[in-house]
């Protein structure tokens, strides 16, 4: 059965280290689309956060659809209208924040259009702010936070061998609550249980009927493992981790040799 879907991971796959996308990659990207092919980037960010890059890749046409927030949002590029969202309650987020306190992490959660900055632990402020650059950051008081918010995942973003050292820590019935995965070495990504890659890419091939052998997925950190392991040819770039590669079917060049453009040269249009 032809690939009729490909899912692709930004960081470290089909951004090169510069975080720009090759000729080669968008040119294979395009030679995708023209052969009927979507191809959905997958990622942790929000929609506002990638524009640039689903521009240069001409993702932003009727049809396109883009899987954020690491699978919790699905979305249709062009007009930024859901097809599915999975938020957090109030009570998660004050639950989680908690957590980051007792483990003296700095903690930050997101909605749709704005980063939320509660206390920080003394001396501790948040290294997002180097990371994130598009969506407005916001103080907030946890004391007070409204019940109506609907959060699309919260954070730790702080130094990797000191947030490593935090994660170790993490009682075990928070990993049974939640999905808690890195998406980069110095940030930890926390979403509501339902929530992964793989599990948002399985409700986007049902709603458009595609049988997962229809569909590769590309990757290279933690938070890609699970739509690795759910599309029917799971590919890992030859800089992923051993993790990652382990659990592919399939293992590409680097980032920065056009990996994704020879995946999709070599097993979606040959």
């Amino acid at each position: 059965m032809s690939i009729k879907l490909v899912a692709l991971d930004l960081d470290g796959t089909l951004l090169t280290k510069d975080k720009e996308v090759s000729v080669e990659n968008r040119d294979a990207i395009q030679r995708a689309k023209e052969a009927g092919v979507k191809v959905v980037l997958c990622t942790g960010r929000p929609l506002k956060a990638i524009l640039h890059i689903l521009k240069d890749c001409n993702l932003l046409e009727e049809g396109d659809l883009g899987i954020t927030y690491n699978g919790g949002l699905i979305q249709w590029t062009e007009t930024g209208e859901s097809l599915s969202q999975i938020t957090m309650d109030k009570d998660s987020v004050l639950e989680i924040y908690d957590l980051s306190q007792k483990l003296s992490v700095p903690c930050n959660f997101i909605d749709l259009n704005t980063v939320y900055e509660p206390a920080y632990p003394t001396g501790k402020d948040s290294l997002y702010p180097s990371i994130m650059n598009i969506l407005p950051f916001k103080p907030i008081n946890m004391a007070s936070l409204p019940g109506t918010m609907a959060i699309n995942k919260m954070i730790f973003c702080w130094h990797q061998e000191e947030l490593d050292q935090a994660i170790s820590q993490i009682p075990a019935h928070y990993h049974d609550r939640y999905t808690i995965m890195k998406s980069r070495p110095n940030l930890l990504e926390i979403l509501p249980k339902t929530v992964d890659k793989g599990k948002g890419l399985a409700l986007l091939a049902d709603k458009l009927n595609l049988d997962v052998s229809e569909i590769m997925a590309i990757g290279d950190q933690e938070n890609d493992l699970a739509m690795i392991q759910y599309a029917g040819i799971g590919v890992a770039m030859d800089n992923a981790t051993d993790e990652v590669k382990a659990q592919a079917d399939i293992i590409t060049k680097s980032n920065d040799e056009h990996g994704v453009a020879y995946a999709i040269d070599r097993y979606v249009l040959n």
